[in-house]
């Protein structure tokens, strides 16, 4: 898709969720060969959340964004959960968080790994245009089921976590100004966990590759927004390893202080890093009316997604 079409929706609210459970990098330094330092040189990251399951997480966040929208839960019409680690192969996960909402509503998971939210964010705006009035969108991740702790390139990365966000048809202003999704099936095997298995990683090839993907994913964004870095008032990029976004940012020449970062405590949580990081910002008083945002990510696949924000308000 090359031309932009008006979504007549708007970012009405947002949750998170984090389990209690803190596992610092002093933690894993008694499990496997590194140091604080080390792993906050290399990724940014000093502590990451583990425990709960990817639908409880989900519920939580949910409820909190719903909560803040001040809406009744009936009037949502479709629940678009982003996930890589579902509780189960079947049904989706979507339906279990689906019930313990009591929502009345259509329900279904999206896989496009760390991409995921935005890739939800957006479809939510597709079917708004085909006459749904108000979307849940969810980024929940378990990664610590699926991550082998005795891997160092892995274990000191991912983590679990939840955001949500309600989004709803406006008679006023659209928020989405310009989106991009990607994918390079043939870097596939950079990231990739088998049926019962454990996440293996090509730290290198991810690097290079996903500095890449965000700057060509936001720079197409931006040009269907109509706008340039220069007009980007804050950015919030999937939270994987804070060399690959200080990288991305360079490239796209927007400065690192524009982004909202919540690696240092929350780690990679993949589909939930996204908005985790913009409710952060939004919290911080760091996002106000009609500020541009840019969200912006890559994930295993190799996918990629942005999405640009004319910001109407939390």
């Amino acid at each position: 898709m090359s031309l932009p079409q008006p979504s007549g929706a708007r970012l009405l609210s947002l949750g998170t969720s984090l389990p209690d459970n803190v596992v610092t990098n002093d933690d894993l330094a008694e499990r496997v060969d590194t140091t604080h330092d080390w792993i906050v040189d290399r990724t940014g990251i000093h502590e990451r959340r583990i425990g709960g399951t990817t639908s409880g997480l989900a519920t939580d966040a949910s409820r909190q964004a719903i909560e803040r929208a001040g809406i009744d839960p009936s009037t949502i019409d479709l629940l678009i959960l982003a996930t890589t680690s579902p509780d189960r192969r079947v049904p989706a996960t979507a339906s279990t968080v689906q019930e313990n909402l009591g929502l009345s509503c259509g329900a279904m998971d999206l896989n496009a790994a760390c991409s995921g939210f935005v890739y939800g964010l957006i479809a939510a705006h597709g079917f708004i245009n085909l006459g749904h009035r108000r979307i849940l969108v969810v980024g929940a991740e378990t990664l610590s089921r699926i991550t082998n702790w005795d891997d160092r390139s892995t274990c000191i990365l991912f983590a679990d976590g939840a955001g949500a966000a309600v989004i709803e048809r406006t008679d006023g202003e659209a928020d989405l100004k310009g989106w991009h999704v990607a994918s390079n099936g043939a870097l596939e095997d950079t990231l990739f966990c088998e049926f019962d298995g454990k996440l293996i990683m090509s730290g290198g090839a991810i690097f290079k590759n996903a500095v890449l993907a965000m700057e060509r994913s936001a720079l197409h964004s931006l040009e269907m927004a109509d706008l340039t870095p220069d007009d980007i008032d804050i950015v919030v990029p999937h939270q994987a390893n804070v060399r690959i976004v200080e990288a991305s940012c360079k490239r796209l020449g927007i400065p690192f202080e524009k982004t909202s970062m919540t690696i240092h405590r929350t780690g990679n949580t993949s589909s939930a890093s996204v908005p985790l990081a913009l409710d952060h910002a939004v919290q911080e008083n760091r996002i106000s009316k009609d500020d541009n945002v840019l969200l912006v990510g890559f994930g295993a696949g190799m996918t990629s997604a942005s999405a640009v924000l004319k910001w109407n308000g939390v």
